[in-house]
């Protein structure tokens, strides 16, 4: 016998008229525009992510792996903000994949995502000036405001 257990979170917040939950989160004044693109191998986690930022009006590109997200770049596409997970599939972790970004675009602006402590998820290398880490699991709001607070800055 084989037991499957599913842990989702818990939705405290209203429900408005259309029935869609509000979560608290209010729209970025400077979302319009800004493409922020989403390298995350759980496909749940990613469209969560995704479906929160395309709500407050930034353009949303997604990525499972490292090696999908490269080929955006190599297509020129405009990424404003590059929000990876730090463990990805295919041999490529998400500090790797920033610091290939980085190579063609040092300017980008790179949030890590992590189920570790923040000092393990990094390891020895040093957080450059506009990357930041947030870990897992967090609130939707922590996340829409930390993503605005990067944009702005």
């Amino acid at each position: 016998m084989t037991t499957i257990s599913i842990y989702l979170p818990r939705h405290l917040g209203g429900v408005d008229e259309a029935g869609t939950a509000k979560a608290g989160i209010r729209p970025p004044q400077a979302a319009a525009g800004v493409v922020v693109l989403v390298v995350e191998d759980e496909i749940a986690v990613r469209m969560v992510i995704s479906e929160v930022l395309s709500d407050l009006g930034y353009t949303v590109l997604e990525a499972e792996n490292g090696q999908t997200a490269l080929r955006m770049v190599a297509s020129l596409t405009r990424i404003d903000l590059l929000l990876t997970d730090v463990g990805l599939p295919g041999g490529m972790n998400g500090r790797q994949l920033a610091d290939a970004f980085r190579e063609g675009r040092p300017a980008l602006k790179v949030m890590f995502l992590t189920g570790y402590a923040e000092s393990a998820a990094i390891g020895s290398g040093r957080m450059e000036p506009g990357m930041e880490v947030m870990t897992k699991p967090f609130a939707l709001d922590a996340l829409a405001a930390k993503v605005e607070g990067m944009i702005n800055s």
